[in-house]
């Protein structure tokens, strides 16, 4: 066997991909990789300048990201109903790798740091919410709801990839230059993304039976169609219901940990390394399971479980911290509350949108992956900022999220419904036309 047939069953054996999807699937790695390779590059970063700035500034500071992310959505909405596909991608990631070479430009020049560090974190706030939602989108655009349950864990995979080596290239890079040239080499894999949409978008224009929904033409509508879409439509409501519970749940552990952290140790260097630790612990453990569990999850248990599985074992992780409140069990339920969400839950939820419309995955998807994300941190801030006031505590809190998490469940159970009532009506109907 030739050593390219070799690697082409070697490769269709491990992902599950037919020999038709291998192309779009590497290049789609490929474009995973370098986007969180390149926010994995600076996030460190932005988790120290969160302490160094005080944990009881968070809420402010994520109530300024949700802000901005407000500010964001419509003009998305605006350039997506007028621009096609790919230019539309090649403008995000341009304007973002612009961002960047200005920050390292105010870095380099000692102006403001303290306005420039706040700045900072909201700005990596938005950019990852904002670039990672845009690449789903696209994802959701290129694959079916059938290539989706069997590739998306792969395809993630690629992200797991990228936020592995973007950790050990940051500290490689700061012994070799300064902090700010972090930025520099970030902008250099947004621009290494945009190569990987231009590729996708050169295989989809050579393949002539790909029409309508994956062409890529403009959107159309209005810029707060977004907005519309997703309060008009109960399936898109839920979805919207089940990440909010997703960010509170995760908001409120971030915010107890830092401040665990903050307490009991000292040194910005122990702090960076224990990020740094949970980081690499989190990428190592989501590569492997999206690459060898996930796709046999949804593809054996069904949606369901997989969206099912977090929101339980968060309900399990709070009753624990919630009857030990230590730093270790913080540490060790923040590991498994993200592999869970990057390995398991988030693929499974990309796969509920490829069941919309085009216009709702690209603006009403963004809304729900930036604004209502964002807005649920927001809240959340704030809102364990006043029950502490009253008196109640994080161990309290935390047995208050139990059931909440619960709930959380069932709603994952009754998405996964919806979702194969839909590809179900949309097979029928494909089937009616033909």
């Amino acid at each position: 066997m030739p050593p390219v047939t070799r690697l082409r069953s070697t490769i269709q054996a491990v992902t599950g991909a037919a020999s038709d999807e291998i192309v779009p699937v590497a290049w789609s790695f490929f474009y995973f990789f370098c986007l969180l390779c390149g926010y994995y590059i600076l996030r460190p970063v932005r988790d120290e300048m969160a302490i160094e700035g005080g944990v009881q500034h968070l809420p402010w500071m994520m109530t300024a990201t949700f802000v901005t992310l407000l500010a964001v959505t419509p003009l998305f909405g605006y350039l997506s109903a007028r621009v096609p596909r790919h230019r539309l991608l090649l403008s995000v990631y341009g304007f973002f790798g612009a961002n960047l070479i200005g920050f390292f430009l105010l870095m380099m020049s000692h102006t403001a740091p303290a306005w420039v560090a706040r700045m900072f974190f909201v700005w990596l706030s938005v950019f990852n919410l904002f670039v990672v939602s845009v690449f789903w989108s696209f994802m959701a655009d290129l694959f079916t709801p059938a290539q989706g349950a069997r590739l998306f864990a792969v395809i993630a995979a690629g992200g797991s990839t990228g936020a592995m080596c973007g950790p050990v290239l940051a500290a490689t890079v700061t012994y070799l230059a300064p902090i700010p040239w972090l930025m520099l080499v970030s902008a250099g894999f947004l621009a290494a993304c945009g190569f990987c949409i231009h590729r996708l978008h050169e295989w989809v224009s050579a393949r002539p039976e790909i029409q309508g929904a994956q062409s890529g033409d403009p959107l159309g509508g209005g810029m707060w169609e977004g907005v519309r879409l997703a309060a008009s439509s109960p399936y898109l409501l839920g979805i919207c219901l089940y990440l909010f519970c997703l960010t509170t749940t995760a908001t409120f552990l971030y915010l107890e940990q830092a401040r665990l952290v903050s307490e009991q140790i000292p040194s910005p260097e122990g702090r960076t390394r224990l990020f740094a630790t949970i980081d690499l612990a989190v990428n190592v453990i989501t590569f492997l399971t999206q690459l060898f569990v996930t796709g046999q999850l949804i593809g054996r248990l069904g949606l369901a479980a997989a969206l099912v599985a977090l929101p339980l074992a968060s309900a399990a992780g709070f009753a624990l911290i919630g009857t030990a409140p230590f730093l270790v069990f913080y540490a060790l339920f923040t590991v498994v509350r993200r592999v869970g969400e990057y390995a398991v839950s988030k693929p499974a939820r990309e796969v509920l949108f490829t069941v919309v419309t085009r216009e709702e995955k690209y603006k009403a998807k963004n809304f729900i992956d930036t604004a209502v994300s964002r807005g649920g941190d927001a809240a959340t801030g704030w809102v364990v900022n006043g029950v502490k006031a009253l008196g109640v505590s994080a161990a309290q809190i935390s047995w208050m999220l139990v059931p909440i998490a619960c709930c959380w469940a069932w709603l994952g159970w009754s998405l996964a419904r919806q979702e194969e009532r839909r590809r179900r009506a949309g097979a029928a109907a494909g089937e009616a036309i033909g």
